[in-house]
C-alpha cells in the first residue's frame, strides 16, 4: 500500500465520505488513491475557494468533516479566504495539500513554497509525513485533531513521494470526544447572578442556537426578563414556526451598545464577548457597556445547550418556552423592495429548507420575515471574508442531498466564487440561488457614510469605487455557461413565479434579482 491510498483509507475508516478536490500534478497519486476508496466521493470544484467553503458546509450540516485536496501552496493559497471562514465558524475540516517531494523541494523548483506557515496561519495543527509509515498516522492524528470540540481545520502536507512510494499502512482513528460539560459551580453562580434582579443579558452563539439550547433562554428570558441577544455572525441557526427567535447583535457598535444598554451582566454561552466587527476612531472595540460585568456561562467549544438546559431548570423550572407561531407573509407586489424580496422568500421558503445568507446590508429584513416560515437551519459567513455563500451552499447539498438548500446571495460576493454554479450544475445540486443584484457594494457605501466625511472626497453614491453597474454583470447569462439554467427578475410577482418554479425542479437554478442599494 502506498501512503496516499493509506492516507484516503484511514480518512474513510474514520467515517469521512467526501473530499473535495482541485488537484494538481502534485497529487495524481491522491486522485488515484481516491478513485480506489468506494467510501470516498470525490467532488470536484474549479476553484481552491470553492473547495474549501464547500468543505465548511459540508461540516456545518452533516455534523462531521469533509476532506479537501488541494494543490501545493499556491492551491492552499487560493483556498485560505474560505478557511478563514471556516475557522470562525469552528468547522471540522481536514486539509490534504499536495506537495513536492523533498528532493525536488530542494532545488527550489517554481511551485515550491512554505506550506506550512500557510497552515499555521489557520491556528490548526499541520502534520507533514515524511515516509509511507507516516501517512496513515498522520491522517488519523489529523482526523482526530479537527473533530477535537469546537471543532478546528487540522492539515496535512503530502509530500509526492510519500504518496507514491509503498510502505504504508492505514490509521486508526480516534474515537471522537464529546464537547466537555460545563461545571455545575459555574451554572450555579451565574443562576445567582439571575436571581440578584439586576438587569442582564444573554448572548447565545454555535450549538446553543440548535433547539434545546434556544428553548433554554426562552425560558430564562421569560421566566427572569434576560434579554437575550444572538451573535452576530452564527456557523448555523435554527429558525422558524415552533422556535424561540432572538434579535442578532447589530453590526455596527451603535447598534450592539444600544442594545446592551443597561444591562449590569452579559451572559456568554457559546460564543465570544461582543466586539466590534471594525474599529471606529470614536467607538469602542469592546461592545460590553463599561459599567457591566461579563460572565461565561459556556466557553467555546463547551456543552453550551446543556448549560443553558440546567439553568434554565434552576431559574425557570416550570417556565415553557415561547417559540414563533407558523406564518408568512402575503406575496407582495410592484417593483423588488428590501422589504418584498424578504417576504417572497418567507412566503414560498420550502419545507427543511437550509438557507445560506450571505446577503450583506440587502438582507436586514430576512430574518423576521422567515421567523414563521417552516423550521429550516440558516447558515451564515462567520469570518467576515466575502465569497463564501456559493461554496457552503455546493457543501451543505452534498451533505443533505434531501434537503432543498436556497442561497441568498449579494451580487459583490457572488462575483469571488461563481464558478461554485459548475460545481452545482456537475452533481446536479438542488441549490436554489438569488442573487441580490444592486448594482453595487452597498456596504462600502453605508460605511463611507458611517465614518466622517472629509471635504473634496466623493458622494458615496457616485463614488466609482462602490459601483458595480460599469459594465453591468449579467448573472442569468453567466450562469447559463456554467450549466444552470437562470432568470432575471424585477418585481416580486417575477420573483414568486421563479422562485417557485425553481423549487418544484430537481438541479440547480439561479435568479437574479434585481433589487435598490440599501439606504
Amino acid at each position: 500500500m502506498n501512503g496516499a491510498e493509506a492516507l484516503m483509507r484511514t480518512l474513510a475508516d474514520g467515517g469521512v465520505e467526501v473530499v473535495f478536490t482541485n488537484p494538481g500534478t502534485t497529487e495524481l497519486h491522491l486522485v488515484g488513491a481516491l478513485d480506489s476508496v468506494p467510501q470516498l466521493r470525490g467532488v470536484l470544484a474549479l476553484f481552491e475557494g470553492v473547495v474549501t467553503g464547500a468543505a465548511d458546509g459540508y461540516a456545518r450540516i452533516a455534523g462531521k468533516p469533509a476532506a479537501t485536496l488541494l494543490h501545493l501552496g499556491p492551491g492552499f493559497a487560493y483556498g485560505l479566504t474560505n478557511l478563514h471562514n471556516s475557522r470562525r465558524a469552528n468547522s471540522p475540516v481536514v486539509n490534504i495539500v499536495g506537495d513536492h517531494p523533498t528532493y525536488h523541494n530542494a532545488v527550489d523548483p517554481p511551485l515550491a513554497s512554505d506550506i506550512a506557515a500557510l497552515g499555521g496561519w489557520l491556528r490548526g495543527p499541520v502534520r507533514r509525513p515524511e515516509n509511507p509509515a507516516g501517512a496513515g498516522t498522520d491522517a488519523a492524528a489529523a482526523l482526530a485533531d479537527a473533530v477535537k470540540p469546537p471543532g478546528q481545520i487540522a492539515t496535512v502536507i503530502m509530500p509526492a513521494d510519500v504518496s507514491w512510494s509503498d510502505g504504508a499502512a492505514v490509521g486508526v482513528p480516534a474515537t471522537p470526544q464529546p464537547a466537555p460539560a460545563v461545571d455545575p459551580d459555574i451554572i450555579n453562580q451565574v443562576a445567582q447572578i439571575i436571581r440578584s434582579g439586576d438587569t442582564a443579558a444573554l448572548v447565545i452563539g454555535g450549538p446553543a442556537l440548535r433547539e434545546a439550547g434556544l428553548c433554554a433562554a426562552s425560558r430564562i428570558a421569560a421566566a427572569t426578563g434576560v434579554r437575550v441577544l444572538q451573535e452576530l455572525y452564527s456557523n448555523r441557526v435554527e429558525h422558524g414556526a415552533g422556535l424561540p427567535t432572538f434579535p442578532r447583535l447589530g453590526f455596527y457598535p451603535d447598534q450592539a451598545l444600544e442594545q446592551l444598554a443597561g444591562a449590569h451582566h452579559v451572559i456568554i454561552a457559546g460564543a465570544k464577548a461582543p466586539v466590534a466587527f471594525f474599529a471606529y476612531s470614536d467607538k469602542p472595540s469592546c461592545l460590553v457597556p463599561p459599567d457591566a460585568t461579563t460572565h461565561v456561562l459556556a466557553e467555546v467549544g463547551q456543552d453550551a445547550e446543556a448549560a443553558l438546559t440546567q439553568l434554565a431548570d434552576l431559574v425557570a423550572p416550570d417556565t415553557t418556552a415561547r417559540v414563533t407561531e407558523p406564518r408568512r407573509p402575503q406575496l407582495p407586489t410592484g417593483p423588488l423592495t428590501l422589504q418584498s424580496w424578504c417576504d417572497v422568500v418567507a412566503a414560498l421558503l420550502p419545507e427543511r429548507a437550509i438557507v445560506i445568507d450571505e446577503s450583506v446590508s440587502s438582507g436586514t429584513a430576512l430574518a423576521h420575515a422567515t421567523a414563521g416560515a417552516p423550521r429550516h437551519d440558516v447558515l451564515m459567513q462567520t469570518g467576515g471574508a466575502m465569497g463564501d455563500g456559493m461554496p457552503l451552499a455546493v457543501g451543505a447539498a452534498v451533505a443533505a442531498p434531501d434537503r432543498p438548500v436556497v442561497a441568498l446571495i449579494a451580487d459583490g460576493c457572488a462575483m469571488y466564487t461563481p464558478t461554485a454554479l459548475w460545481t452545482q450544475a456537475r452533481e446536479q445540486l438542488n441549490v436554489t440561488t438569488v442573487i441580490l443584484d444592486n448594482h453595487s457594494y452597498a456596504i462600502l457605501r453605508q460605511e463611507w457614510n458611517y465614518y466622517s466625511r472629509r471635504p473634496g472626497t466623493n458622494d458615496p453614491d457616485t463614488n466609482p469605487q462602490f459601483d458595480l453597474t460599469n459594465p453591468p454583470i449579467d448573472f442569468v447569462r453567466l450562469a447559463e455557461s456554467f450549466g444552470v439554467p437562470a432568470t432575471r427578475a424585477t418585481t416580486a410577482e417575477e420573483l414568486a413565479e421563479q422562485l417557485s418554479n425553481a423549487l418544484t425542479k430537481p438541479g440547480p437554478h439561479l435568479i437574479q434579482a434585481v433589487i435598490p442599494p440599501a439606504a
